[in-house]
């Protein structure tokens, strides 16, 4: 018997690794000031909060009006100037059922639209879970009682201050 020949592989010819790149020196804080102590970076002068507007306010207080007018229930409006940039409160209430929910946000759309804030946009209607008006600086949220409890907006905001109904 003879033996078999196994063709050899050839190994790749093996290539130069390219040398490393030289890095720009960074630089770094200074530890020390001659007196032994560490220097503070400068600071900006810390802004005053934003206020809202006061017809945001207006906006805001009619919204949550309409809705009580309709029945809804846990009316919050919530200040969120300075933390969001699309409006500066959020009015959250709630209906006990889909025609509950299209009715509150009927009643908000035309009060609002009577007093001279008309909205740019409802969504949500169709279905009624989860309607939402955009009054520019103010948005509602008119919830069902399972979406409110599911998308917890009130949690998501529980470190913003909340506007009294007076």
């Amino acid at each position: 018997m003879s033996a078999k020949k196994t063709p050899t592989r050839k190994k790749p010819p093996r290539t130069a690794k390219p040398a490393p790149r030289a890095r720009a020196p960074v630089p770094r804080p200074e530890r020390e000031k001659a007196g032994g102590k560490a220097a503070k970076p400068a600071r900006a002068p810390s802004m005053p909060p934003p206020a809202p507007s006061e017809g945001a306010r207006k906006v805001a207080l009619l919204a949550a009006q309409a809705g009580l007018d309709k029945k809804a229930a846990g009316v919050e409006i919530i200040d969120v100037t300075g933390k969001v940039d699309y409006a500066d409160f959020l009015v959250l209430m709630t209906g006990h059922s889909d025609r509950h929910v299209a009715a509150i946000a009927g009643g908000v759309d035309q009060m609002l639209g009577d007093n001279g804030f008309p909205a740019i946009s409802v969504e949500g209607l169709p279905a009624a879970r989860w309607v939402l008006i955009d009054f520019v600086d103010v948005v509602v949220h008119v919830f069902e009682e399972s979406a409110r409890s599911l998308y917890d907006l009130d949690g998501l905001w529980l470190d913003a201050r909340r506007v009294p109904m007076s």
